[in-house]
């Protein structure tokens, strides 16, 4: 199941939408339709899941059908609107809490970091934990605003994103992925200059919009296996990062066990869980986005954004 956050120009407050090829159907008019009281966004769904999933599963098996009655389809209702219609927000558009993020979790990445920061390579035995502000959401189309007031040296990182869907505290890694709601593509955009300024991760990755998601969330029953994804990001059209999630250091298991250690996560946490090689820091030289700029960041079996870069 493909879930997103949308509006469009009739109704420009964000809701939650159902993704089916070509379309978006609006949950919120195809449950009320159908009697039912549905989730009124991402959030307020991975809370009440087990309802609200039962909820989309009869609006998914109407919307197969084509109709919802016998006389009426969800698009003669407006439930149903073409996806390039419509505005895609970041799938949680504010989350409750920072994202959690991992440093250096691919060994290309490292060794290209190493070399880059002239210190000698070496995995991590841990994982390297950081978050960024809730307010870096960005949509997956939104744009990546530049202020050369704050950085000049800004730069891009594809990753695999975990949306986490319950509760749990000292999650062993046999049991982590049951925890799992989805997964979404995140682009961990990073200001080099701020990172290395500060002497660590937190400021750099925080800066307003720095974060684009989406471009929805692919529940966890469409991905076979997390470590077997193709991910890679484009500059331009240019290739910059290409790699597969089965090269992590630390598996998204061994990340929620370990993340998940005396720390509860809860429904809505976010994972990103880091970015291979490719990065425009480690180039030589090195690579920095510029105005005008377009980012394409994919993810097999999830999706691709679309993000061009602006000056303030």
């Amino acid at each position: 199941m493909k879930l997103a956050t949308f509006c469009t120009t009739a109704i420009p407050i964000p809701g939650l939408g159902l993704v089916q090829d070509d379309e978006i159907i609006d949950v919120d008019l195809a449950a009320r339709a159908l009697g039912l009281i549905p989730p009124d966004s991402m959030l307020e769904l991975l809370d009440q899941q087990e309802q609200g999933m039962n909820e989309l599963h009869q609006i998914l098996s109407k919307a197969e059908g084509r109709r919802f009655t016998e006389v009426k389809t969800f698009s003669e209702i407006g439930a149903a609107h073409k996806l390039a219609d419509v505005q895609l927000h970041a799938p949680i558009p504010r989350p409750r809490k920072n994202i959690m993020c991992l440093g250096l979790n691919y060994a290309e990445h490292e060794k290209e970091s190493a070399a880059a920061s002239g210190r000698s390579s070496a995995l991590p035995e841990y994982p390297i934990f950081f978050t960024k502000a809730p307010t870096t959401v960005n949509a997956p189309y939104g744009n990546i605003v530049i202020d050369p007031a704050v950085s000049l040296e800004v730069d891009w990182e594809v990753e695999l994103g975990v949306i986490i869907g319950k509760m749990g505290k000292n999650i062993r890694e046999e049991d982590a992925l049951s925890y799992v709601f989805g997964y979404t593509v995140i682009n961990d955009v990073t200001a080099r200059d701020l990172q290395n300024r500060h002497k660590q991760f937190f400021k750099g990755k925080s800066i307003d919009g720095y974060c684009p998601m989406g471009p929805w969330i692919i529940t966890a029953d469409e991905i076979a296996d997390p470590q077997q994804l193709n991910l890679g990001l484009r500059v331009n059209g240019v290739t910059k990062q290409e790699d597969n999630t089965s090269t992590m250091i630390f598996s998204v298991r061994q990340i929620i066990a370990e993340l998940s250690c005396g720390m509860t996560l809860e429904p809505g946490d976010i994972i990103a869980t880091g970015t291979p090689s490719g990065v425009g820091f480690a180039r030589n030289p090195p690579e920095f986005l510029k105005a005008g700029d377009v980012m394409e960041t994919e993810i097999e079996g999830i999706g691709t954004m679309r993000n061009r870069v602006v000056h303030v």
